[in-house]
């Protein structure tokens, strides 16, 4: 398992070279999710149309989209960006070389009913969201051009959507969880340092 990990580093570290750059971060991450939630925003509050008139607040598609956009993204950034980049003692900029699978673990081990309540929770109400939304995608525009073509029902979506992206995500979770940390003592101590900025991890 610790040479899977291994290969695991290699790949995020490398993969950082081309999302995790000043421009790369913000067009490839943070600028699609930024439209999405403000185009959804604004559809919710300018749609006068009975046509365009917006999904009701307790519907699964705006439940899932609203919790992950309100709650789970926010924490997922600040606790594996902002709070790590603080340059003050003892965080000292946790750099992205330094940012890796280790950082990760130690939250798991160290908090981990919270760790999984955040992991798990943006995992599974991403992923739902995903199929939810595919669904309305493509009814409303797919579906016409390709009437003989089914994407299956909500429940086999979801099922799909789960298997296929919750489920592996979740295990490698699991098994990562399981893995001794593998850096530093005084990285370790950087690392709760960061963690412990935020209110969730000092309860």
């Amino acid at each position: 398992m610790s040479r899977k990990l291994s290969v695991l580093l290699s790949t995020q570290l490398l993969g950082r070279e081309y999302y995790q750059t000043p421009f790369a971060e913000k067009a490839l991450v943070l600028g699609p999710i930024t439209a999405h939630i403000v185009s959804a925003t604004l559809k919710r509050l300018l749609s006068s149309k009975p046509s365009t008139e917006p999904r009701r607040w307790r519907s699964p598609l705006s439940v899932t989209g609203y919790a992950v956009a309100l709650l789970y993204l926010p924490v997922h950034y600040l606790t594996h960006r902002v709070h790590p980049a603080q340059e003050a003692a003892p965080i000292l900029a946790v750099g992205p070389s330094e940012l890796d699978f280790e950082f990760v673990k130690h939250g798991l081990q160290t908090w981990p009913v919270r760790s999984w309540l955040i992991y798990g929770g943006l995992t599974m109400l991403t992923v739902f969201h995903m199929s939810f939304g595919a669904g309305i995608i493509w009814n409303r525009w797919m579906k016409p051009l390709l009437p003989t073509v089914s994407i299956g029902s909500t429940k086999t979506r979801n099922r799909l959507v789960f298997g296929g992206l919750a489920l592996p995500a979740l295990t490698g979770l699991y098994f990562m969880s399981k893995e001794p940390v593998l850096t530093f003592s005084s990285t370790l101590t950087r690392y709760t340092a960061s963690y412990l900025t935020s209110s969730i991890y000092r309860l």
